[in-house]
């Protein structure tokens, strides 16, 4: 039977749109295996998983464990502890690192502040300080939420980090394992799908150097999905690659139509259609489920507003 991510690949299913959203990443080393719900089937303390989860909800800020690439011991006792926070708004782009031996410690961050932006809280409690190495190349291959993630997704992390990539860490959910291997780099917060070593050199590079790949990009993290949708499709009609200079400024309608307002640093502004609409024919949206059809996000009309019109829009 085909795989969930060789039937995406095949009917060449759309990447844009498809980022799981999430204004502020924390990220927690656990090493050893993780379960389809890591938090609270791996060896962290399933009570501390259970009241993060709970903590994080609605704050903006979105927790998953990490882990180095390779072969994983199956420890329970982990001395110290790699902890990062990264927050994805453009114009307020950071990423914090530190270590802790007490993982109970992240229940004393206010987690609203740092899915707000602020990371005064993570430097607090965590002895926080600006991350200063490589990017980091965040690989899903949690091969217990779909085995795609694993066949595909430790490969390439383990190809990453034998490459001398610091910044690679396995992790354990990003979404959409039908575009598995999927990658989340940070800090920007760019998502990509059917992701390949040289691809990911050359993101990474790009982040280096201020830049964003659009090829197998899959959108923001920052934004929803008709933002996600409407930035890329601004960036690929303009040729635009700097990172920040971007901004989804309002997104109006539901489902199934949006226009959203797409804003440049430089004053330029642009009003993208988006639809929603249903993959077809039907396909697994992971291994051993049902047949279903994924909504996928297609580009209606993308417009460089007039200065009048700009100011009529935001008269609004």
């Amino acid at each position: 039977m085909s795989t969930c991510t060789k039937v995406s690949r095949d009917l060449d299913e759309p990447l844009a749109g498809t980022a799981a959203p999430a204004r502020t990443w924390l990220l927690l080393e656990q090493p050893g295996p993780w379960g389809a719900n890591a938090l609270t089937s791996s060896h962290l303390d399933p009570d501390l998983g259970r009241t993060l989860e709970r903590a994080t909800e609605d704050t903006g800020v979105r927790i998953a464990l990490i882990r180095r690439p390779g072969r994983h011991a199956d420890c329970h006792t982990v001395a110290e502890r790699q902890v990062y926070a990264a927050h994805t708004a453009p114009g307020n782009v950071w990423l914090r690192s530190a270590t802790t031996s007490d993982p109970e410690q992240l229940l004393k961050l206010d987690f609203a502040a740092l899915g707000g932006g602020a990371s005064g809280t993570f430097d607090t409690v965590l002895d926080g300080r600006p991350h200063t190495g490589d990017p980091l190349a965040l690989v899903c291959t949690n091969g217990k939420r779909d085995r795609c993630c694993a066949l595909l997704g430790r490969p390439l992390a383990a190809e990453l980090a034998a490459s001398g990539v610091d910044g690679a860490w396995e992790v354990t959910h990003l979404g959409g394992h039908r575009f598995s291997p999927t990658l989340l780099v940070l800090p920007f917060g760019y998502a990509y799908g059917r992701a390949e070593a040289p691809a990911v050199k050359e993101i990474l590079q790009g982040v280096q150097e201020g830049r964003v790949v659009t090829e197998g990009c899959r959108g923001s993290s920052a934004w929803e999905r008709p933002g996600q949708t409407a930035e890329l499709a601004v960036r690929t009609a303009t040729g635009e690659e700097a990172a920040g200079t971007l901004t989804v400024v309002r997104t109006d309608g539901t489902a199934p139509r949006w226009e959203v307002t797409v804003a440049h640093t430089d004053g330029r502004i642009w009003r993208v259609t988006v639809a929603q609409g249903a993959s077809l024919p039907p396909r697994q949206e992971s291994c051993g489920s049902a047949l279903g059809s994924p909504a996928r996000m297609d580009v209606v009309a993308v417009r460089e507003l007039s200065r009048p019109a700009v100011a009529s829009l935001m008269a609004r």
